[in-house]
């Protein structure tokens, strides 16, 4: 059962700045649970998707893409060292990885009433031992208490280009400058939304990983953790 007492590590920063992975190798040494939060409205927009194909978002009512999010059934495991994302017994980690999904999900995510109604599904992740949450505004609206907020940055061109990368490593072909093109409307949307801008909060760590591999970044965030957590929770 989730406690108020029961300690949040929160990973904030836009696309493509390595959370994800973070986050999974943070929780893996931890042994704590893991919240993808950015998948929920991933997850949000492929179920929208399912439900009013080839529809954009501006033509759905909000009231219909609401009662989607908040029934959305969805749990993590691990497969292959990576993040696996079941949404009612179906591993759909793959088919939300797509751009189209991610953009559907960026104008969803600036819905205030879709942020309010998977509020609580978010919270409801945090159990005993404790959580690491990955996502745009978990220290900020999600777990303010977290005892350690990391928020990851890094340049459009260098998230793009890990981007294509990975894209390309699946056989997907894909343009660089539109992905970079596309992370830059993704920045500015999230960042200009009503509903919990993309920013820092106020006592978060900055690390900019434009110049640093996963291993450096993890091995950082994990100084930061033995600094900050483990002496809290001992």
């Amino acid at each position: 059962m989730s406690k108020t007492t029961d300690p949040v590590i929160c990973l904030d920063g836009p696309s493509g700045v390595g959370k994800g992975t973070i986050c999974l190798a943070v929780a893996e040494k931890l042994g704590w649970h893991i919240l993808d939060s950015g998948s929920l409205y991933r997850i949000a927009a492929l179920q929208v998707s399912r439900h009013f194909p080839d529809v954009e978002v501006e033509s759905i009512k909000e009231s219909q893409i609401v009662d989607i999010a908040s029934k959305l059934s969805v749990s993590y495991g691990q497969k292959n060292s990576e993040l696996a994302i079941i949404l009612d017994g179906e591993d759909i980690t793959q088919l939300i990885r797509n751009e189209k999904i991610g953009d559907k999900a960026s104008k969803i995510a600036a819905i205030p009433a879709v942020r309010e109604a998977l509020l609580a599904r978010q919270r409801a992740f945090l159990t005993n031992p404790g959580l690491v949450a990955d996502g745009r505004d978990m220290g900020t609206v999600v777990f303010p208490q977290a005892v350690l907020k990391i928020y990851l940055t890094a340049s459009p061109e260098e998230r793009a280009e890990r981007r294509y990368k990975q894209l390309k490593d699946k056989g997907i072909d894909v343009i660089l400058c539109d992905l970079v093109e596309e992370l830059r409307q993704r920045d500015e949307r999230d960042m200009n939304r009503e509903a919990a801008p993309l920013k820092p909060a106020s006592d978060a760590i900055i690390i900019d990983t434009t110049t640093l591999d996963i291993k450096q970044v993890t091995d950082e965030v994990m100084d930061w953790v033995s600094q900050r957590v483990i002496q809290d929770i001992n």
